[in-house]
């Protein structure tokens, strides 16, 4: 006799789905509206991701390519404002959190994938993330595809699952180097897990990593022709220059991870790291932590080290979401995780409250939060009426120079419909961000020219220029509580660096 199906189980499997499908589209619909309502400008990397998306290249100077050809493509089809650059993030988060449950789903069950993935799309991290577009967005999503991939080596004897592995792991490395970390964490897989080690002699494994490296070697014939400038602004972005101690940095950057992964799963992961020292975890757990405790351990050394931004070790919390939903799931905790999603649900309610009246609210006892993303278009905005001033006067000028990568990433979005061309000042023997590499200022360039600074310090003109001239200063907001000082300075007859 055959077995007959477990029709409750496919039944709640499918309810499972449904739950998962209507609660990333509410997220989605919320998103979308917190975006088309949200009161910020442009970040500066924003902006700077902008400018690279108008000019397609296998590579940049900071990043490798692949957000700046997102926000090319969002740019034609949507168009240029702030919700078409940033409109890409809630979009491929959702599809992040989908494969997240593909992954819980593969390693667990249907009921532990949905609810992973809609931890995943509720983490505080995402939330303010889904409002901006930077790179660890594609990167989470290939992340999690390449995490599918990897896992279903183990369950298939197909060659898909090392096309997927393949393809993620490669796009991933163009949308940031920190992809690479997979690598790392595999390596401590297969020295936690033996059993996972029958892995190494599978030539779908190699086949997937070698197409992933495979198309990375665009970018990296990029670097090549152009210095390695990724790879020198990577090592500078470390800054390992100087005292190697600091702890206090070590502590910010921990105590941030409560933030970008929630304190109560932040706290649950905490738990089962110390549990694994004290007990044999099941295989699957094993996983999830070699994919995740690793990055975060590697990053508190950075910040010891050095420093270290919050977000570093976002790829992390792929695995680490799975992994405490799993555990939570599997001990009944359903009060520690429907509390999770409470406060981080709350979060994500007041980060799109936050961005949607930014400028508009003073707060009594802190700065203006929002003050970094707010006031850039009024910068440009006074810059072109310094331009009109100039031609109305007879006296036009040629470009704008600034020495500032902010000032010039967002005049270059903000001014996009102007005429006069926005070039870098680069002072030093090579450049330090990608438009001094690209649109530096050259003894080619006649004519007079508006140089743009922030701040009310005098510029290190020198003799750079045959005549300087302080023409304007402007103290501009910046949020309801904030301002931003702009100085204008008319320059003539550079002579070069």
């Amino acid at each position: 006799m055959t077995d007959k199906p477990d029709i409750s189980a496919e039944s709640t499997d499918a309810w499972w789905i449904w739950v998962l499908v209507i609660g990333l589209a509410v997220l989605l619909c919320f998103r979308i509206l917190a975006l088309a309502t949200n009161g910020t400008d442009l970040f500066f990397d924003e902006a700077q991701y902008w400018a690279w998306g108008q000019e397609p290249a296998f590579g940049y100077y900071s990043k490798p390519p692949l957000i700046g050809w997102i926000i090319g493509a969002a740019g034609a089809s949507c168009g240029n404002g702030e919700f078409c650059v940033r409109l890409p993030a809630p979009l491929i988060h959702t599809a992040t959190a989908i494969a997240v449950f593909f992954l819980g789903r593969q390693l667990y069950d249907t009921r532990t994938g949905a609810l992973s993935g809609l931890a995943f799309a509720t983490l505080p991290g995402v939330s303010l993330s889904a409002g901006l577009i930077s790179t660890d967005v594609p990167l989470l999503l290939c992340w999690a595809i390449a995490l599918v991939g990897f896992v279903a080596l183990f369950k298939s004897q197909s060659i898909w699952p090392a096309l997927v592995l393949g393809l993620a792991f490669g796009i991933g490395l163009n949308a940031k180097y920190a992809m690479a970390w997979f690598l790392l964490c595999l390596s401590i897989l297969l020295i936690m897990a033996p059993e996972r080690r029958r892995i190494l002699k599978d030539y779908r494994l190699y086949a997937g990593l070698g197409l992933g490296l495979l198309l990375i070697v665009p970018n990296l014939v990029w670097n090549y022709t152009n210095s390695f400038a990724t790879f020198s602004h990577t090592a500078d972005n470390a800054k390992w220059a100087g005292s190697l101690l600091h702890p206090v940095k070590a502590l910010e950057f921990f105590g941030a991870q409560f933030g970008v992964f929630g304190p109560i799963l932040f706290g649950s992961l905490l738990v089962i790291v110390w549990r694994a020292w004290k007990q044999r975890l099941p295989e699957s757990d094993r996983l999830l932590l070699a994919f995740s405790v690793p990055i975060i351990a590697v990053i508190v050394v950075q910040a010891f080290i050095s420093r270290a931004h919050g977000n570093w070790a976002a790829s992390a919390y792929v695995a680490a979401c799975v992994l405490v939903v799993a555990t939570m799931v599997r001990e009944g905790a359903w009060g520690w995780l429907k509390g999770s999603f409470v406060v981080n649900v709350a979060a994500m309610i007041l980060i799109a409250a936050g961005t949607i009246t930014a400028g508009h609210i003073t707060l009594p006892f802190a700065p203006d939060p929002f003050a970094r993303i707010l006031g850039w278009r009024a910068v440009a905005e006074a810059t072109q009426a310094e331009l009109a001033k100039a031609k109305s006067q007879g006296q036009p000028f040629a470009a704008v120079v600034t020495i500032n990568r902010s000032v010039i990433a967002e005049l270059l979005y903000y001014m996009r419909d102007g005429s006069a061309p926005v070039l870098a000042w680069r002072r030093g023997a090579r450049p330090h961000n990608h438009f001094e590499l690209t649109r530096p200022l050259t003894s080619d360039t006649t004519g007079r020219l508006l140089l743009v600074t922030l701040g009310k310090r005098k510029p290190p003109i020198g003799s750079a220029f045959a005549t300087s001239e302080k023409i304007g200063e402007r103290e501009l907001p910046a949020g309801n509580s904030a301002h931003r000082y702009v100085t204008f300075y008319a320059l003539s007859g550079y002579k070069g660096r």
